[in-house]
């Protein structure tokens, strides 16, 4: 039997914060009808899937009904961590490609495995030999990017700063050091309700004269970027939401 693929499923980056609109404004009719004739799903969230399914039905007509289709759900990370706990064997979540059915891999934003734990499933797909198709959408760290008009040429996607203060500032110090020697921007994220704490800790821990560029709500209608010396951000504070995901970038002169 020829097995399946699993298929990376791109995502709006709303997480839920907004279902209106029409989803071809970000993502490509392609993927919708793709994702259409999927009838097995691994989501990071099946409640937030199938949300999304149905808005993908009111453009593209499910191929089954939603209550009939399979979504199991990624095991979750261990506390504190971002990707499913080590040794968790994740070949049963991928049994229905090995039996020659198409699985879709969705997060709840963007595209899959890209800052996201779907990446130990690829990765198991890989080792049962199953073929990984990535769709076109979306990606938040990259629209972030090209908005911040940072170098996009050399640049570096570091995750998620450490939450207690002390260690969060020295861990934005070293990257501020490692941007000035190598001139390259990096990018971090952060829980959307922190997002007002990471904001702070970069204008307080940063030079005067390092750029710093904050992404909030991209694709939503209420989006916006800003790119600025930390000095310009600490004499014209601009408040970031604590309900909207958002991508901070900084780039040492």
């Amino acid at each position: 039997m020829t097995p399946g693929r699993l298929i990376l499923v791109p995502n709006t980056l709303d997480f839920g914060v907004s279902t209106e609109g029409d989803l071809q404004d970000v993502l490509p009719l392609g993927a919708l009808r793709t994702a259409a004739r999927l009838t097995h799903w691994v989501a990071e969230n099946a409640k937030t899937t199938r949300a999304f399914l149905k808005r993908v039905d009111a453009i593209v007509p499910l191929g089954q009904p939603l209550q009939s289709l399979s979504i199991i759900e990624l095991p979750r990370p261990q506390k504190g961590g971002r990707a499913p706990a080590a040794g968790v064997d994740l070949k049963p979540l991928l049994q229905p490609a090995l039996d020659g059915h198409d699985v879709g891999l969705i997060s709840e934003a963007g595209l899959p495995a890209i800052a996201d734990p779907g990446a130990a499933l690829v990765q198991a797909a890989h080792a049962l030999g199953i073929a990984v198709l990535p769709l076109s959408g979306p990606s938040s760290l990259l629209l972030a990017l090209g908005a911040s008009g940072l170098n996009g040429q050399s640049f570096a996607f570091v995750g998620y700063l450490p939450v207690e203060a002390g260690d969060r500032t020295a861990r934005i110090r070293d990257l501020e050091a490692l941007s000035k020697r190598a001139g390259q921007t990096q990018l971090m994220i952060e829980t959307p309700y922190r997002n007002e704490a990471l904001l702070a800790a970069l204008v307080n821990g940063l030079r005067g004269d390092t750029w710093l560029s904050v992404s909030s709500g991209l694709t939503l209608a209420s989006g916006w970027t800003r790119t600025a010396r930390v000095s310009a951000w600490k004499s014209a504070p601009r408040p970031v939401p604590n309900d909207v995901p958002a991508v901070f970038s900084l780039l040492a002169g």
